[in-house]
């Protein structure tokens, strides 16, 4: 189904990270949990992903001791009865560190596997502005047309090297289903503000952007804002949002 009231949704992002001696448990896992995760109440939308450093989008970046989830759900007590599943449990296994964020959507356009996982907002009112000082993340994905793949290719270094020092960036990873084809990023930034800096002040991103209706680069494009509402776990040793507490309205509901 398609949400089509992106007030009412929880989406969850996780990230495991496993030993090396478990890529090979982690590869199975994911190709089990792809066809049950269909069946799971209350999960509207879930793709199981690899991750690398999102300033490689490729073969070259990927990380493959680190997997990610991103999960759109019905409602938090959705979320909450899936942290007893099955997934959930052979995960902890395999994993020896977790990161989970939640988010509420704020805006979204495009599709994604033919989809508006985040809600529709063409039909919904306009988002709400985000509160100063509300920690921001941000989803993009996208399925490069392969007559475009190589001008991709060059055109991307400059954004994600911009990318990497941008002010107020606090986490970044590169995210897709494949390391050639679809591309992705996931990543949380101090502000809006900082977020609107690099989209729009970074020379090379207004570039791109630009070019993007010119040159037909996708054949299929997402953009996603969120508003963090809390984290837990860490990754790499550390939550990098430790600062933020959870939103107790997550909790209690």
């Amino acid at each position: 189904m398609n949400p089509a009231n992106p007030a009412a949704l929880l989406v969850t992002v996780d990230f495991w990270r496993v030993p090396r001696r478990r890529i090979g448990h982690a590869l199975a896992r994911v190709a089990a949990d792809r066809s049950a995760l269909r069946h799971v109440t209350g999960l509207t939308f879930a793709k199981l992903l690899g991750t690398g450093s999102a300033s490689s989008l490729g073969l070259r970046g990927a990380d493959p001791c680190q997997w990610a989830m991103v999960s759109v759900w019905e409602t938090p007590s959705a979320a909450r009865s899936f942290e007893r599943s099955a997934q959930v449990r052979a995960w902890s296994v395999l994993a020896e560190e977790r990161w989970r964020i939640d988010l509420h959507p704020l805006s979204s356009r495009g599709r994604w596997s033919r989809r508006e996982p985040f809600g529709d907002f063409t039909a919904a009112a306009a988002p709400t502005a985000t509160a100063a000082g509300t920690k921001v993340a941000v989803i993009t994905r996208a399925r490069v047309a392969p007559r475009h793949a190589l001008t991709f290719r060059r055109a991307v270094p400059p954004v994600v090297a911009d990318l990497a020092r941008a002010e107020g960036l606090l986490f970044a990873a590169g995210i897709g289903e494949a390391p050639i084809g679809l591309k992705g990023t996931f990543s949380l930034w101090q502000d809006a503000a900082s977020l609107r800096r690099f989209a729009y002040g970074r020379p090379a991103h207004s570039e791109v952007v630009r070019r993007t209706p010119e040159v037909g680069w996708y054949s299929e494009e997402l953009f996603a804002r969120f508003a963090v509402l809390g984290s837990r776990g860490t990754l790499g040793g550390r939550d990098p949002l430790l600062a933020l507490l959870p939103d107790p309205t997550l909790t209690a509901r």
